[in-house]
């Protein structure tokens, strides 16, 4: 897989994707992007979170303030933005894994290219963190996070993935956050 060209169609459906959700929820106030895959390496997709969807949690969800803060799999628009263009990306992974190469998820070749996806999903935010582009949108710092489903990240691993992807607040509560875990 052209791992170069890969990047390049995630950052523009990122782009995308951001400026859709901005249009249509700007009002909302948007704190936080993240892009996301799975732990099989299928898939790529965007998620977004609004401080008035956090203002409106119930009270048994507000005990959990930090988990819907920073948790992009419960985020109000999860996979909302760019939906064909990352259906396109995701179709193109799937693709890719149907090879012989990556058909057991223990082997060496499959957990290259899943480490490979998920830097390049980091590379994208970083790229666009160091450009403002979500800040020139949106006019403030907002959280930013790479996250995948049914796989964990080792917690200096991600540490160093927020701290990366965010010089604001928000990287000192996420961080004080893991403390709790």
């Amino acid at each position: 897989m052209n791992f170069k060209e890969l990047e390049q169609k995630i950052e523009s459906a990122t782009q995308k994707a951001f400026i859709e959700i901005f249009n249509t929820h700007k009002d909302e106030e948007i704190y936080g992007f993240s892009l996301y895959s799975d732990g099989g390496a299928m898939t790529v997709c965007p998620s977004t979170n609004t401080i008035d969807f956090l203002n409106n949690l119930d009270e048994e969800e507000k005990e959990e303030l930090s988990y819907y803060k920073y948790e992009p799999a419960e985020w109000k628009y999860e996979s909302v933005g760019a939906e064909e263009e990352f259906n396109n990306i995701s179709t193109e992974l799937r693709t890719e894994l149907e090879k012989d190469d990556f058909k057991n998820e223990e082997k060496e070749t499959f957990i290259t290219f899943r480490n490979h996806l998920f830097k390049t999903c980091i590379n994208v935010l970083n790229k666009l963190k160091k450009e403002a582009f979500f800040k020139n949108i949106v006019g403030k710092d907002i959280f930013l996070i790479f996250s995948v489903s049914d796989f964990e990240f080792e917690n200096k691993e991600l540490e160093k993935i927020v701290i990366e992807l965010n010089d604001n607040d928000y990287k000192d509560e996420y961080l004080k956050w893991m403390k709790t875990w």
